[in-house]
């Protein structure tokens, strides 16, 4: 009976000592409505994530030469995450809650050069740019999703050219499941 009584307690308290350790949250999977697509955040230790993404960008150009053009393209994304401050929100009594913290991370995407809707047609099929990100996202309520990205990074395109690219995602929508 003893032991018993000593297995339980040993497990109720670290049922409790885990409770007050943050880490992030496994198996994420939202929708966003600003930029459409899915989004799934996969974890991977107590503070690191994947997140994988299909969905659209947005880019607008205007020159003088070209003239002026929008579109709406085809992304895929993946950022392998890292979650800094999740121990000091959970000191704060801040909800860290499906990953509710900031992130740094590195971003790599790949964008298809013909637009969904639009009229700014690239001559290559596709772009990418690989690069470290900054971000916060954040869960309100009954699953309202904001999560800004920013960075710079090393863009390429499939002609061989190279070039500097900022990295800017903003992303709202909700949480479907976790």
């Amino acid at each position: 009976m003893k032991k018993f009584l000593l297995l339980g307690f040993g497990l109720f308290s670290f049922s409790i000592n885990a409770q007050d350790q943050a880490s992030v949250e496994n198996g994420l999977l939202s929708v966003n409505i600003l930029t459409p697509g899915l989004e799934y955040e996969y974890g991977l230790t107590n503070t690191t994530t994947l997140d994988l993404r299909a969905g659209t960008g947005l880019a607008y150009r205007k020159n003088s030469y070209i003239g002026e053009g929008f579109g709406i393209y085809p992304i895929l994304n993946v950022q392998y995450r890292y979650y800094y401050n999740l121990q000091k929100r959970l000191e704060k009594e801040k909800d860290i809650g499906n990953n509710s913290a900031n992130y740094i991370a590195l971003s790599g995407a790949v964008q298809f050069g013909k637009p969904i809707i639009g009229d700014l047609e690239y001559n290559e099929d596709y772009f990418g740019v690989i690069g470290p990100v900054w971000g916060l996202q954040r869960y309100y309520g009954i699953g309202f999703k904001l999560d800004l990205n920013l960075g710079a990074g090393y863009g390429f395109n499939e002609s061989g050219s190279s070039f500097f690219s900022p990295i800017i995602g903003l992303r709202l929508g909700w949480l479907l499941s976790n």
